[in-house]
């Protein structure tokens, strides 16, 4: 951080506090002694999807919450688990540091939360996700987890 009066680059962080959103730093030019304010701001970057068509568009945690909810009717999974469910995928896909992300791979983590909390509401999922055209695909899927 360049001193505003003397410009020289090096500084000494004398204070730091959190204020609205921001962290606020008193700094000190370690040349002219000069006492300057800072603000740091925390860049949220966008997480994108990539869908089938290749359409890019931002990743919606709402809307993520309302497809698993669909596959969750007339279940015993509360709301409050969904929203856990997205929660987590949303923090992996951030932690894991990609801008974008592929909708099969947002399928896939759904289908793996799904399969450890409702098997039929894991079924439901899968048979839109995985687009189920007959019969033998509900049975094979049923197989695959026996």
């Amino acid at each position: 951080m360049r001193c505003p009066e003397c410009g020289f680059a090096d500084s000494k962080v004398i204070d730091s506090r959190p204020t609205d959103g921001k962290i606020r730093r008193r700094r000190e030019c370690l040349e002219c002694k000069c006492r300057f304010t800072t603000y740091e701001i925390v860049e949220n970057v966008p997480l994108m999807v990539v869908k089938k068509d290749h359409s890019i568009e931002p990743f919606n945690a709402e809307k993520l919450v309302e497809r698993i909810r669909r596959a969750t009717i007339k279940r015993p999974v509360s709301l409050e688990t969904i929203e856990s469910m997205v929660d987590d995928i949303e923090s992996e896909l951030k932690n894991n540091l990609q801008k974008e992300v592929s909708s099969a791979q947002i399928g896939d983590m759904v289908l793996e939360k799904l399969k450890s909390t409702d098997v039929v509401a894991y079924i439901r999922f899968a048979s839109v996700y995985k687009e189920f055209t007959d019969a033998q695909s509900f049975i094979s899927m049923i197989s695959e987890l026996e």
